[in-house]
């Protein structure tokens, strides 16, 4: 018998969405890359995205356990000399916490042209209202 290889066009989409309210902020990450990277079908294929679309709800209540929320940093440069920029999570989760999710599920992707294609299937918000009620989306089963 033959390994099956999925080719990109038949692969079949769907939607699913994982409420991160009270949840640790890596194991919603890993999970929602789980799914972008289609691991969770019988048909994953390393070399072809064909993984689902992620919808990331309530990503204001997301949690860091432990000492993280004052001890790890976002950072960022500008470039410029001078230019490191660090952000303590606390601030970060207060002001902008769709950003942490993205940062996290961005880092457990390829580093590659397939996981910016993986991550532009991914929309993270920060309350529970969402728009994309036309999709049909499925709310995950198996929850981290």
């Amino acid at each position: 018998m033959r390994t099956y290889m999925a080719k990109p066009n038949e692969v079949e989409r769907k939607w699913y969405i994982i409420d991160a309210a009270g949840k640790p902020l890596g194991r919603v990450a890993s999970l929602a890359a789980h799914i972008l990277r289609g691991k969770h079908k019988p048909t994953y294929t390393p070399n072809v995205d064909c993984g689902d679309h992620v919808i990331v709800i309530n990503a204001k209540d997301v949690i860091l356990t432990g000492k993280k929320l004052d001890q790890k940093e976002y950072i960022r440069h500008s470039r410029y000399p001078g230019g490191l920029k660090r952000t303590k999570y606390r601030d970060l989760l207060a002001t902008r916490p769709e950003l942490a999710l993205e940062v996290a599920i961005k880092g457990m992707l390829p580093h590659t042209k397939l996981g910016k294609q993986m991550f532009s299937k991914l929309k993270v918000y920060s309350g529970a209202e969402h728009p994309h009620q036309a999709q049909k989306p499925e709310v995950w089963g198996r929850e981290a």
